[in-house]
């Protein structure tokens, strides 16, 4: 039996590459990672445990979930990444005194010391991003947003 009936024409598959957000989408977020996992090497974090460390840098340490959200992570991937950080002494990882089942997360002083020396690392490489994209930066994240 032939499968030549079944082949999807390369036009379509050109169409779909070109049109496909997704795809657009995925390959922007992985030079964009590259970028800055290169930017933040000379403070020892990668971009995801940038924006970790950076989700975590509140007054009250926040829970799993909430966490886990705005990353938009399942907790099981939040999880297992917390563990380098908490191995490296940068986030500990506490049971809550009002709910002993729940799970609170806090930077510790080498955490906050860390996301300090970053930041600024960031935020040169992030303003030269947004200076290349100009006025299209802001709309490129509203509609980032209404995606997520």
């Amino acid at each position: 039996m032939s499968n030549q009936g079944e082949r999807l024409p390369t036009e379509t598959t050109h169409r779909i590459r070109d049109a496909c957000l997704c795809l657009h989408t995925q390959r922007a977020a992985r030079a964009l990672a590259r970028h800055f996992d290169q930017v933040l090497r000379p403070v020892d974090l990668t971009n995801g445990q940038f924006s970790l460390l950076n989700a975590l840098n509140r007054r009250t340490p926040p829970s799993i979930a909430p966490v886990a959200n705005l990353l938009a992570m399942d907790r099981t991937t939040l999880t297992a990444a917390l563990k380098p950080l908490v191995r490296r002494g940068l986030v500990i990882v506490e049971a809550d005194p009002d709910d002993r089942r729940s799970r609170l997360l806090r930077l510790t002083n080498e955490g906050h010391r860390r996301l300090a020396q970053a930041a600024p690392l960031w935020d040169h490489a992030h303003a030269a991003i947004e200076a290349r994209l100009g006025q299209q930066a802001e709309p490129l994240r509203k509609a980032l947003g209404d995606l997520a």
